[in-house]
């Protein structure tokens, strides 16, 4: 009798895998930092967007750049400990304060022929799960309350995952608002820097700003939490919570909406400083290991959001692939907080910040 083991593969051979079906689209380089040598920021003038960012460039590159001159301070001489990474969002306990950001639309990146917009979804939403934690959800120009593909993969999971809209008008939104309830969905949410998406303009998909009033009706509109993505200031921030947003998810559309912006992480603690204990605050952009995520939690984020690597991890690997993915993650910052000397999240200040 023969007993037959399922291979397994590694992070780096999905990554691989990745870099070959990607070809073209993304290099999946080790050190993914926006740097203009990048295959992503090859484009020419008034070619497709795909997976870089917008115009220079710098604004993706700047998110990199932000984390990477944060230093963290090793604290060792302490009793020894076992770092406790749970964390409780919108009353469910998650493996780690890590999450699946809300990157979508295969099709504008140049993905459709390595994954569906419905794969991509599901492998993103269900791998987050089986490690424990969960999955934001996007919107795009190929979207629709007919075909509303991340609703689907959150209705899958029995509702673990929040559903993000792009700024369409008010009563769009509202409808799929209405569609995450009915699927289970933790919260919903409008991308505000969706207004300019390059994917919804080529696409004759119109998306607007959205005034205070704006926010004011969506929230009313919905028992559910709502979050606002795409605060990149501290009136933006309050603004936000003064029209009943209770989730503020710092970001900047990862690079992709507005070039010359800061990194997330040179705004954070400003906006962190204006309302704190008023909102959860997420907070995505350059997010490559749990050394990084614990960078964004010292600097105030309750929460951090990971977008290009979790798509790679989808392309490469699937379900298990994004698992395993979101599991080194959780590897990365439980070791950070044992050499740092935080017990539990609690603990993480911007002490540990040199």
């Amino acid at each position: 009798m023969h007993l037959y083991v399922k291979y397994m593969p590694t992070l780096e051979e999905i990554r691989d895998e990745a870099r070959n079906r990607l070809k073209g689209i993304c290099g999946a380089y080790r050190i993914c930092d926006g740097n203009d040598m990048r295959l992503c920021e090859g484009h020419s003038y008034g070619s497709p967007l795909n997976m870089g960012g917008v115009g220079s460039g710098y604004s993706f590159f700047n998110n990199f750049r932000a984390l990477e001159k944060i230093r963290l301070k090793a604290r060792l001489i302490t009793p020894h400990f076992t770092p406790d990474t749970k964390f409780t969002f919108l009353g469910q306990e998650l493996s780690m304060p890590i999450m699946g950001a809300s990157a979508s639309g295969v099709n504008s990146w140049g993905g459709e022929d390595v994954i569906t917009e419905a794969e991509h979804c599901r492998d993103t939403v269900l791998g987050c799960k089986a490690a424990g934690t969960i999955s934001f959800r996007g919107d795009s120009f190929n979207y629709s309350l007919d075909e509303p593909h991340g609703i689907n993969a959150i209705r899958e999971a029995d509702g673990w995952g929040v559903q993000i809209i792009k700024p369409r008008d008010n009563q769009t939104i509202m409808q799929f608002f209405k569609l995450a309830e009915e699927a289970g969905a933790l919260a919903v949410g409008v991308d505000i820097d969706g207004c300019g998406s390059d994917a919804m303009a080529r696409h004759d998909q119109p998306t607007y700003k959205k005034s205070s009033e704006d926010i004011q009706e969506l929230v009313a509109s919905t028992k559910l939490p709502v979050a606002i993505k795409g605060i990149m200031c501290v009136e933006d921030a309050l603004a936000a919570v003064d029209a009943g947003a209770s989730i503020i998810s710092v970001s900047n559309h990862g690079g992709r909406v507005l070039d010359y912006t800061p990194g997330t992480a040179e705004v954070l603690p400003d906006i962190v400083a204006a309302i704190k204990g008023k909102a959860l605050i997420t907070c995505d952009g350059g997010v490559r290991t749990g050394y990084d995520a614990l960078k964004m939690l010292a600097l105030g984020a309750d929460a951090v959001l990971v977008g290009r690597d979790i798509i790679r991890a989808a392309v490469g690997g699937g379900i298990e692939g994004v698992q395993m993915h979101m599991d080194y993650l959780r590897q990365t910052l439980a070791k950070a907080m044992l050499m740092t000397n935080c017990r539990t999240l609690d603990e993480i200040s911007r002490e540990i910040l040199l």
